[in-house]
C-alpha cells in the first residue's frame, strides 16, 4: 500500500500545546516534507508541530543492562580561590600592606589590610570606584576611591 505525501490542509495527529493532548490537527505550514505549524481542530489554536513522543522501551534483542557510571563530584566554587590564596600567601608581607580605606586609591596586586577580612591582594579594579580583593575567605568586592 503506497502512502500519500502530506501537504498543507491535511489532517494529522499532533500534541496540542493548549489542550495538552494528542488530537487531530490541520497542517498549516510545511518546509519541504517537514510539518512546521498546525491548527488544532478542537480548540482552533495554531502552534508549532509537536509529534507524538515515542515510547522508550527495551530493545527487542537486548539482554545487557546499562550500568550507571559513578558521578564525579563538582569542584567546590571556592576551591580555586583557596588554592590561589595558598599559592600567593607565602609571598605576602603584612608590613607592606596598605590599610583599607573606602576612599583610598589602589592598584592591582597591592596588598590591603582590611579590619574585618584581614590581609588581601587586589585582583581587579572595576571603574569607577570598586575593586575585587582576594582574601583568605574568598573574593570580596570593595569600594575604593
Amino acid at each position: 500500500m503506497a502512502t500519500r505525501k502530506r501537504a498543507a490542509g491535511d489532517c494529522i495527529e499532533a500534541r496540542c500545546t493548549r489542550c495538552r493532548a494528542l488530537l487531530n490537527h490541520t497542517i498549516v505550514a510545511m518546509v519541504g516534507e517537514k510539518v512546521i505549524r498546525v491548527e488544532c481542530n478542537t480548540c482552533g489554536g495554531i502552534h508549532n508541530y509537536h509529534a507524538e513522543k515515542a515510547v522508550a522501551g527495551p530493545a527487542a534483542g537486548s539482554t545487557r543492562t546499562k550500568t550507571a557510571a559513578p558521578r564525579t563530584g563538582r569542584k567546590d566554587p571556592g576551591a580555586a580561590e583557596r588554592e590561589e590564596w595558598e599559592s600567593l600567601s607565602p609571598a605576602m608581607d603584612p608590613n607592606k600592606a596598605l590599610p583599607y580605606d573606602m576612599n583610598g586609591r589602589y592598584r592591582e596586586k597591592n596588598l590591603v589590610a582590611h579590619p574585618v577580612f584581614g590581609l588581601g591582594i587586589v585582583k581587579l579594579l572595576i571603574p569607577p570606584n570598586k575593586m575585587q580583593v582576594l582574601f583568605q575567605d574568598g573574593n570580596k568586592l570593595l569600594r575604593c576611591g
